[in-house]
């Protein structure tokens, strides 16, 4: 099952996480408090006199880029939507592959690294294929999604070099805000694995879930080569995303990932990953190490092949 979805901007923008929009400013996470303020002068200015008076220029700041933020989302909100496209196919884990029985009744391989190097003595070397049972041993499935924004929000302001930023990262916050919307309405909805969740907005944003929703590029699935594996299954152009050469999303302000159901899935770093490694996942994808090495470059180096 395929499913496409568009939001308006007033369904996504209460799952922003502040926190991440005023570090791309370079703003103190301890700042975006100023979102879960009431808009009303009484509320700001009490929140303010609140602060420590080293802080007070800092946290003036954090709210007039807050207030311009919160104008732009309503310009938004008149002309523009953001999308979501998110599949589910039956799969099981295969070694370090996921296996996905397509539409089509056709087998799609995913293959994936796994970790070199543990934290703790004892602790398992994970690989996002451990999330899912193996073939014959009950029944798993998979989440593949991408979500995107208009194109035209990220070009709203090109002429103010001030407004072509604000409205850059408002749009990659909106972007991973509707993933988190998706994400919600999967778990709920259209896989239902959990159809009773209800938790407040903190917890959806820590994760505090069942269940994970890696991305491309993130720690447990480092490759930004996989975008296109993703988009053979997905689709992705069908919400106006196109791909790169190097593998890069656009709209920029995109993402696009895995989505797990497994009750002790949990996020982890692959880390490190040596020579031989490189050499069967690129024996597994299909392509030459040399071509790979450069999407793992934060993996894999000579010094790994000592591990």
């Amino acid at each position: 099952m395929t499913q496409t979805v568009t939001f308006g901007i007033g369904d996504v923008a209460p799952y922003i996480n502040w926190i991440y929009f005023f570090h791309a400013w370079g703003v103190a996470p301890r700042f975006a408090a100023v979102a879960r303020q009431h808009d009303c002068p009484g509320c700001r200015a009490a929140w303010l006199a609140a602060q420590p008076s080293c802080d007070r220029s800092q946290a003036e700041a954090a709210a007039a880029l807050y207030d311009d933020a919160v104008r732009m989302l309503a310009r938004f909100s008149a002309d523009f939507h953001t999308y979501g496209r998110v599949g589910l196919h039956a799969a099981w884990g295969d070694g370090d592959d996921l296996v996905l029985r397509l539409d089509d009744g056709r087998r799609f391989v995913i293959p994936c690294l796994r970790q070199q190097r543990v934290a703790r003595e004892g602790e398992p070397y994970l690989c996002l294929a451990d999330y899912l049972p193996p073939e014959g041993h009950g029944e798993g499935r998979l989440g593949i999604f991408a979500t995107t924004v208009d194109v035209g929000m990220e070009h709203l302001s090109d002429g103010d070099d001030y407004r072509r930023m604000l409205a850059q990262t408002l749009c990659d916050r909106l972007a991973e805000a509707t993933a988190e919307v998706l994400h919600r309405d999967v778990r709920r909805r259209y896989w239902g694995y959990a159809p009773d969740e209800d938790l407040p907005l903190d917890d959806l944003l820590a994760g505090r879930f069942q269940g994970i929703r890696p991305a491309v590029g993130y720690p447990s699935l480092p490759d930004q080569s996989v975008v296109f594996l993703l988009d053979r299954v997905l689709h992705m152009g069908d919400i106006g995303i196109t791909l790169t050469e190097s593998g890069a999303m656009r709209p920029h302000a995109s993402t696009c990932g895995l989505m797990f159901s497994h009750p002790a899935a949990r996020h982890f770093a692959v880390g490190p990953i040596d020579r031989r490694q490189l050499e069967d996942y690129a024996r597994r994808r299909g392509m030459e190490p040399a071509a790979l090495r450069r999407f793992l470059q934060a993996n894999y180096s000579p010094s790994t092949d000592d591990l």
